[in-house]
């Protein structure tokens, strides 16, 4: 399933989603200006679970872990992130007041990130990519707006269609997708290349943490 968009109009402009969504593409535009020095700059600036484990919470741990959110593997993984970031970031936002969102988007990004390297303590892999913390931002969504539907493009065979379906189902299916393929990563490793329990990590986080940040109230027909 690809969200295509929803049903749930914002009342404010989700500026924050905006420049979020921007700094990745920036910092993607960069990795590819990197050429053969791209692999050497991610080792030295993602965060690297066998590291995290041996140094603990530094200054340059937590740099690490914020820039590990910028970071993406490919055009697929930057578009994918940013997609979901998209459709799901804005009316999140809209609930939680620009300030409360970005700080919720980056503890979201961080817990998600604990997950995956405590799942994964003695990997060497640098963890890469936004979509813990856009976990978060989905987990939050559900919370917020079970009801809404999400317009959603579906591939059955060779059948192509476009369907509603109630966000309580899309993401449910999404998280369970994560929590499977995440339980399955710990005995297979090539299956660890995706961070599947920093998806899990991020979901259950934004769910936990949306009640403390999301205060505002707004009304929709």
């Amino acid at each position: 399933m690809i969200p295509l968009r929803d049903d749930i109009p914002s009342s404010t402009f989700p500026i924050v989603n905006y420049l979020l969504i921007a700094a990745n593409l920036l910092v993607f535009a960069y990795e590819l200006s990197l050429g053969r020095y791209l692999d050497p700059y991610i080792y030295s600036h993602a965060v690297i679970p066998e590291q995290f484990i041996s140094a603990g919470l530094t200054a340059d741990q937590i740099a690490r872990l914020t820039a590990t959110m910028f970071f993406h593997g490919g055009w697929l993984h930057v578009l994918s992130n940013m997609l979901y970031l998209w459709i799901f970031g804005d009316n999140v936002e809209d609930r939680m007041g620009h300030f409360k969102y970005l700080v919720f988007y980056l503890i979201a990004g961080y817990l998600a990130s604990f997950a995956h390297i405590f799942s994964f303590p003695q990997s060497d892999v640098p963890l890469i990519g936004a979509s813990g913390a856009i976990a978060g931002v989905l987990g939050a969504y559900l919370i917020l707006f079970p009801r809404a539907k999400v317009l959603s493009l579906i591939f059955f065979i060779i059948i192509i269609q476009i369907v509603p379906i109630p966000a309580v189902v899309f993401l449910g299916f999404w998280f369970l997708l994560q929590l499977l393929s995440g339980t399955a990563s710990m005995s297979d490793q090539a299956a660890q290349s995706v961070a599947f329990w920093a998806h899990v990590g991020g979901f259950v986080s934004g769910m936990l943490l949306v009640k403390l940040f999301a205060t505002r109230k707004t009304t929709y027909k």
